[in-house]
């Protein structure tokens, strides 16, 4: 490969070998690294070469929440473009056939650039990437198949971008204390709903997520690149990966991944080019955008670039260099470049080694199984499941043993033909252990991401993991039958414990249905009903078409109603008791801005609108002390920190306005606002003192400096599962059984409340059952709060210790968000 030589006068300029197709900086009109380059223009410079060159396709696969196109490229030579069909086919038949010889012959690598929208050296090297393919490397595509993604972030890349144009200098200034190295928050990292995109791969809950990961499975690539940029005063780092790694990645991946990184140091060397590996990156966490190629086979790898959101087009480091955004495009694409050449190189090992990574008959656990007690939670599981290709199964009636998640120890359940298995011995099996397996074996605690995440604890299913295969049938999809309208019917009745339940509730009081929910059990119609369930009286919704349009959104729903003639009830309370109580239309507020998270607003924000389906309006933190809060029933802190915001005057304001009837419902670190504050019942919950009778090497700062960090994450708690107790009497919890598995992201604890109700907590002999948590930030988690409500005069204010609506993927905690803005009105506790 060339790669020096292009250094050295070929990378921004055209030159003879560039007669046949413009380089991008003549396509631009610019030199690449002088400016940034907005996303359309990088879209037009793609399709300036795929319609140019018949070897190289553009293909859209999706657009963005802001209606940006999203693309994929496939760079190759011009018989693999002709025969590209048959090269995707014979690659994922591998998957399927998991021995002998390998079918296909060609490396298929991608490419993917600019997740994160601030990181934007990528996306301009991505288009030098693809210019130098087709004309200086066209020999590395005789058997490679090239798959670039200029841009998987276009939102968050043009809010980047847009700013950063308005606000630099010209020419730029190094000098790190300038307007154009301090973004604005919320910054350009995170996509339209301010979700980070690259910790969503195995969750999809962004449009880009899932868009993307329907291509990916139609090609499965044997190499996945996720080019990223970090601190400015940092080498570049490629792979090897750091540990710890999962125990399902091979050999074969480990060891290919040193071979890619001594290729890439070849280069790197030979300019004096800095460079780190087997640091800070590690492959645990499945959803990101090394982890996840990774379980599905490929060589997954992250190479990190300084830079970042700071950086601008240049910028001083803390040694006195200047780092530019042509050095940062001309690191990304060596790496790039080389990546390709070691893949093709190694094309026809590459396909061996992948298919071999699909033989799943060593793995420990051989079925999961899921009980099928609430259908709306089963179902969104499915969904998951079958965005990434992964096949489940009903049960055959009868007993299965294996580990119950909801013991932590072996047992057994009777499953019936409704309840759900899902089989390690399929091709993505060793995917499925990664999402499933009740405890990730750690080989390091020190880690860059959460270390627990399994989904029947995400989703709040009883489940066992069995080690011998247990007897399935397929899946069938169940039918659903429709409700008729009963223009008879005194009320209708819907149960309470899923968010779709939650979904329903919101399309009716948008439609200005007035529902009613129940804080005592009933029954009706030879059933039984729980707390919470909602009854729609035909008396509170007179000027309506009532029964049309109440069937109509329920049937969109897929919410089945009982209608019943009477209310007097079987037994328990009768409907027009004063425990069966209207839901209002709650307007409600979030605040945003910089003492927020962006990442935890952005979760609120997405919730309400994609997922409850429910109006919010957004105010700015600097807007909040003049903001008249009486306009609204319900505000929302997400995680942050507001100890300037909530001085004495505006803590007061919100006092008064909750003593008046609102909701003011705390997250994360938001609840430091009023842990410990006069009119609040919060205390923070801190390590009992000791005396100090001996030497303590803590104390007297006598720890050595290499094992500090080690000492450090004693005290942290970063992604691990407690299993805690519910109140669920009280309406925060209606729709949830007596116990909840939470995941635990702080090492922060706060004492039981004085006053109020503990729905959440955990008792006195709480352990985590699955991720890692420090030994000293473990041992305050019992006898802990993890959701309380302090009534506060005609409202009350909810804590929620733990982030219910964390990356949008702990389905199981989102009811708890519904029911504090719905079930938590002025008149409940009365």
């Amino acid at each position: 490969m060339k790669i020096k030589a292009l250094l050295s006068f070929l990378l921004f300029t055209g030159t003879i070998f560039s007669q046949t197709i413009k380089s991008p900086s003549d396509f631009l009109g610019y030199e690449i690294g002088s400016r940034f380059t907005v996303h359309h223009r990088v879209v037009d410079y793609f399709e300036y070469v795929s319609n140019s060159l018949s070897n190289v396709k553009l293909e859209k696969y999706g657009e963005t929440n802001e209606n940006r196109p999203l693309y994929v490229s496939y760079i190759s030579s011009q018989e693999n473009i002709d025969n590209l069909e048959s090269i995707r086919n014979n690659n994922l038949s591998q998957i399927r056939i998991a021995s002998g010889a390998a079918t296909n012959k060609k490396a298929i690598v991608w490419l993917s650039y600019n997740v994160h929208g601030n990181e934007a050296s990528s996306t301009e090297a991505a288009m030098l990437t693809l210019y130098e393919l087709v004309t200086h490397e066209k020999a590395l595509l005789e058997n490679t198949v090239v798959i670039l993604d200029p841009c998987v972030n276009p939102d968050g890349r043009d809010r980047y971008v847009n700013w950063y144009n308005q606000v630099k200098s010209t020419p730029f200034n190094v000098d790190q204390n300038a307007k154009e190295h301090s973004e604005p928050w919320p910054g350009g990292r995170a996509n339209h709903y301010l979700f980070d995109l690259n910790r969503d791969w195995a969750w999809v809950t962004q449009v880009e997520s899932q868009q993307r990961i329907a291509i990916y499975n139609k090609w499965m690539p044997h190499v996945h690149v996720d080019f990223h940029e970090q601190g400015i005063n940092s080498p570049y780092y490629f792979a090897p990966a750091a540990e710890p790694f999962h125990e399902v990645i091979s050999d074969w991946q480990r060891t290919f991944q040193i071979q890619i990184g001594k290729n890439h140091a070849k280069y790197f060397d030979s300019e004096g080019w800095l460079y780190f590996t087997k640091k800070s990156f590690d492959l645990l966490y499945p959803s990101y955008g090394d982890t996840y190629p990774t379980y599905m086979g490929a060589i997954g790898m992250t190479y990190e670039q300084a830079g970042n959101g700071t950086a601008g087009l240049g910028i001083q480091t803390n040694e006195g260099e200047i780092l530019t955004l042509k050095d940062r495009a001309k690191h990304h694409m060596t790496t790039g470049l080389s990546t390709v050449e070691i893949s093709s190189k190694n094309a026809e090992k590459l396909n061996t080694e992948f298919r071999k990574f699909f033989n799943n008959s060593n793995l420990n656990y051989k079925s999961y199984v899921l009980k099928n007690e609430n259908s709306d939670k089963i179902n969104r599981l499915k969904k998951l499941l079958d965005t990434h290709e992964i096949k489940y199964e009903n049960a055959t009636s009868g007993s299965v043993k294996g580990y119950n998640y909801s013991t932590q120890e072996n047992g057994k359940f009777t499953v019936n033909n409704t309840d759900l298995v899902v089989h390690t011995n399929q091709p993505k099996g060793k995917m499925v252990k990664v999402l499933f397996e009740p405890n990730a074996k750690l080989t390091d605690s020190l880690t860059y991401d959460i270390t627990a995440w399994s989904l029947p604890y995400a989703h709040g299913l009883n489940a066992i993991a069995s080690k011998t295969n247990v007897d399935s049938s397929e899946s069938k999809k169940p039918n659903t039958d429709l409700n008729l309208a009963d223009t008879k019917a005194y009320a209708y009745i819907s149960k309470w414990n899923s968010i779709e339940d939650a979904t329903f509730l919101s399309a009716l009081l948008q439609h200005n249905i007035v529902p009613r929910f129940t804080e005592k059990e009933f029954s009706a119609n030879g059933n039984s009903f729980k707390k919470g369930t909602l009854i729609i009286l035909r008396n509170d919704n007179r000027n309506l078409d009532f029964d049309t349009k109440l069937i109509a959104i329920a049937n969109k729903h897929k919410r089945g109603l009982t209608a019943v003639s009477t209310g007097f009830s079987q037994a328990g309370v009768d409907f027009g008791a004063y425990s069966v109580k209207p839901i209002n239309q709650q307007k409600v507020a979030v605040l945003s801005g910089k003492t927020t998270s962006s990442l935890s607003f952005g979760e609120v924000w997405h919730f309400f609108e994609t997922q409850l389906q429910y109006p919010i309006t957004n105010i700015k933190s600097d807007d909040f002390a003049s903001t008249n809060l009486n306009s609204y029933d319900v505000i929302v802190l997400p995680n942050g920190n507001y100890k300037s915001l909530l001085n004495k005057n505006t803590l007061e304001k919100v006092k008064n306005w909750t003593r008046s009837g609102g909701t003011l419902i705390a997250m994360g670190n938001a609840l430091n606002s009023f842990a410990d504050k006069d009119g609040f019942s919060l205390k923070t919950k801190k390590a009992n003192d000791t005396s100090d009778t001996k030497e303590d090497t803590q104390k007297d700062n006598l720890t050595p400096f290499e094992i500090r960090e080690r000492e450090r994450i004693s005290n942290l708690i970063t992604g691990s599962i407690f299993k805690s107790t519910l109140d669920n009497s009280h309406p925060l919890a209606f729709g949830y059984d007596t116990t909840y598995f939470s995941l635990k992201l702080s090492g922060t604890s706060y004492h039981y409340l004085k006053e109020g109700y503990n729905v959440g907590y955990f008792r006195a002999n709480t352990t985590n059952v699955s991720g890692f948590a420090g030994s000293k930030a473990v041992k305050e988690v019992p006898k802990s709060l993890l959701f309380g409500v302090e009534p506060m005069g005609k409202g009350s204010v909810v804590y929620m210790v733990d982030n219910p609506l964390f990356r949008a993927f702990w389905e199981n905690g989102k009811l708890f968000v519904a029911n504090a803005v719905f079930l938590l009105n002025s008149d409940t506790l009365k």
